[in-house]
């Protein structure tokens, strides 16, 4: 890669949008273009109705992300400099540009699988957490390592990883703050499969061509049920549920999928 190469790398085929934050000689640290990018990058998704499910992974093998630039970033966001140029200009107008580019405050419901193709620390592991279906490197690493640092995980992390692992595993990430390995992550239940490094993207891939086969709309809502629901009272919860179910009965799709099945064939879904 080059320096004038993009920060991330986008594209779109057959329902699946392609996302890759692209600094394999700075482990994928979220500079400030990579996040403005990432930002205008989820807005395009969330707005295609192509796209049934996002796949995204880092370049390189070394890393998926290691977090914030501790260069640029993370003193633009403490205040502690002045912005230099376009892309650190346009990141400091909005700070809070950050949270949406990491999936934190998401505000789309459409499935996001990641491949962590390297080690995903401090804020790459809290971008990890906003995604659905996760595959790692049997070599890689994850980790909340912000307390080893004078900072806390506040990119989503300290919502969600008492929502995804046991409370007990949930505080020793947080509060020790060392990365832990694929093999115990999977133990966790933090990630979906482990597999050798030369597998990750390929099977991820997979997982985003299953996904892709669902009804666009059925997915978002879905997750959407899913994640709106998570942690309120059931009345809230199933309240939720039947609303994005009743959204979703609206749609053609909600009619095509079970003609196709009695037609014996396969359903072609519109997305509306």
């Amino acid at each position: 890669m080059t320096d004038t190469e993009p920060h991330v790398l986008f594209e779109k085929r057959d329902g699946i949008a392609y996302v890759t934050l692209n600094r394999p000689q700075k482990r994928n640290a979220f500079s400030p273009e990579m996040i403005v990018r990432l930002v205008d990058v989820w807005r395009d998704v969330a707005d295609d109705p192509a796209i049934r499910v996002a796949l995204l992974t880092g370049a390189g093998d070394q890393a998926f992300s290691s977090g914030g630039d501790l260069g640029t970033t993370i003193p633009l966001m403490m205040r502690t400099r002045a912005p230099v140029g376009e892309w650190e200009e346009r990141f400091s107008a909005d700070r809070k540009q950050l949270y949406g580019a990491i999936l934190r405050n998401a505000t789309f419901f459409k499935p996001v699988v990641a491949a962590i193709n390297g080690h995903a620390l401090a804020g790459g592991a809290e971008m990890v957490l906003g995604t659905d279906i996760r595959v790692m490197s049997s070599e890689a690493t994850i980790g909340v390592t912000e307390v080893r640092r004078g900072l806390i995980a506040g990119g989503g992390s300290l919502v969600r990883l008492a929502r995804q692992v046991p409370w007990a595993l949930a505080m020793e990430l947080a509060l020790v703050g060392e990365p832990v390995s694929a093999a115990q992550a999977l133990a966790m239940g933090l990630v979906n499969r482990v597999v050798p490094p030369d597998r990750v993207v390929a099977e991820a891939e997979a997982f985003a061509r299953r996904i892709s086969l669902g009804a666009p709309v059925a997915l978002a809502k879905t997750k959407e049920a899913m994640v709106r629901s998570s942690g309120r009272p059931f009345d809230e919860a199933f309240a939720i549920e039947a609303q994005c179910t009743k959204d979703n009965a609206a749609t053609g799709d909600a009619k095509e999928g079970p003609r196709a099945f009695m037609e014996k064939r396969a359903p072609v879904f519109s997305g509306r």
